[in-house]
């Protein structure tokens, strides 16, 4: 079974906030499969699925941003895992821009706090990522907008924000799918090479 995480922050006040990107794509899986997030398991909400033909569960942390570690390393533990092989965890990530993604095998938590407590609680870094764009595109000239990091990242998002949120949500469900079917390499060599381009079926 694969575990398939998003982060986020519980509370109806965080729901369409830039910091809560993963939680959205874990909704969105949901949707698509058919399934409710309504079980409580290993201090998560999950839903068991099958996505690519395999199960997996979808979580959503009970835990705030920063414990999220604590959480996949109880679902983890549950589910009897006992390397990260099978883990793959969606979060939203500032240096990219808004609707984008990128899928990473391993990596620094980034002044992430949510990757900082995984990777701390599951004493290492190698495990797969599908990173969600939240950051805000460069200008006409170049130049690059600093989003305003804690602020920015926990007040709610605009509605052409969200619409662009929207359309990178199913490619994140189309990423994890191909991580699942194929493997890590090809899905990165298919998404992570077209992110500025549009989304192909």
């Amino acid at each position: 079974m694969k575990l398939i995480v998003g982060l986020g922050n519980p509370g109806i006040e965080y729901q369409f906030t830039p910091h809560n990107a993963g939680f959205l794509a874990i909704d969105r899986i949901a949707e698509v499969c058919g399934v409710t997030l309504a079980n409580r398991r290993g201090r998560s909400v999950t839903a068991a699925a099958r996505l690519a033909g395999e199960e997996v569960l979808l979580a959503k942390p009970d835990t705030f941003m920063n414990l999220s570690g604590l959480a996949v390393a109880a679902l983890m533990k549950e589910l009897q895992m006992e390397n990260t092989a099978d883990l793959i965890v969606l979060y939203d990530d500032l240096a990219l821009p808004l609707g984008t993604l990128r899928i990473r095998e391993r990596g620094s938590a980034g002044g992430h706090n949510g990757v900082k407590s995984i990777s701390s609680v599951l004493g290492t870094e190698e495990w797969l990522r599908i990173r969600i764009g939240v950051g805000k595109p460069p200008l006409e000239d170049g130049r690059e907008i600093k989003a305003g990091g804690k602020d920015y990242l926990l007040s709610p998002m605009r509605k052409a924000e969200l619409a662009e949120l929207d359309v990178v949500l199913d490619r994140v469900r189309q990423a994890a799918e191909t991580v699942i079917a194929k493997g890590a390499l090809p899905a990165m060599n298919e998404f992570n090479r077209r992110e500025n381009g549009p989304p192909e079926d």
